[in-house]
């Protein structure tokens, strides 16, 4: 099975919206974590989705799943304090789908709409063929280590050898729920993604391209940005461009 984990358990604080979460905040007319499940609802290859969600916002959610008709989503989870625990239990809702099944899981934010089919596509493959896959986009700007101080450059990187990661990241379903369970185990503090946790566990990591635009919302900038390039995909349709 291929299934999709979404975690949308944060509560957007850099955000600065007042009466809901950011994945729950309007964007051309639907809150933003629907335009994410759907790109997983219409993807061929995926079987299943799971999300683990602000556990006050769950009964919203499933009001939203079934409005939208968005069947392939078979559990809504209580998120946890952090992305890692929101992940973590959304993996374990997923070892429940796959009822044993050997599985590929695609670990994605709510609040990352900017998708595509041939992206998920292409990062199941590549999970089929090594193992792992990290979504990534070119470090577009210099990068610096800071130095001793705030104000003092350390080190300045070689941009052409840096990629940024985004989302989705994808593996084995038991090989990251293992890696999850050793985290904790161990009592090992969080690690910003899923992709640093397998390296910390020596997990060879395989890069797959994604797009610039695959921003994730955090700030009211990326809101708009986002708002902009929906705006100009919906142009590029309705004037018969090619996207």
């Amino acid at each position: 099975m291929n299934i999709a984990v979404i975690f949308a358990g944060g509560v957007g604080s850099r955000m600065h919206s007042k009466d809901k979460p950011k994945q729950f905040l309007l964007m051309h007319g639907k809150p933003i974590i629907i335009h994410t499940i759907e790109v997983f609802q219409k993807s061929k290859d995926i079987d299943a989705i799971c999300i683990a969600c602000i556990e006050e916002w769950i009964p919203y959610l499933r009001d939203l799943v079934e409005r939208y008709s968005l069947d392939k989503v078979k559990k809504i989870v209580p998120g946890g304090n952090s992305a890692q625990s929101s992940t973590y239990n959304g993996l374990l809702a997923a070892k429940e789908i796959s009822n044993n099944e050997k599985s590929v899981v695609l670990i994605h934010d709510g609040v990352r709409p900017i998708i595509s089919d041939k992206l998920i596509s292409d990062n199941i493959q590549c999970v089929i063929e090594h193992g792992s896959a990290i979504t990534s986009v070119p470090a577009k700007e210099t990068v610096v280590i800071i130095g001793n101080n705030e104000k003092e450059v350390g080190e300045v990187l070689d941009r052409s050898a840096l990629r940024i990661a985004r989302a989705p990241q994808c593996f084995w379903l038991d090989e990251i729920l293992e890696a999850h369970r050793k985290t904790k185990e161990l009592g090992l503090p969080d690690f910003i993604d899923s992709c640093s946790m397998l390296k910390y566990f020596g997990k060879k990591l395989y890069l797959v391209d994604g797009p610039i635009e695959n921003i994730k919302i955090t700030t009211p900038d990326d809101f708009y940005v986002l708002r902009a390039i929906l705006d100009a995909k919906e142009n590029a349709q309705i004037y018969g461009f090619e996207e």
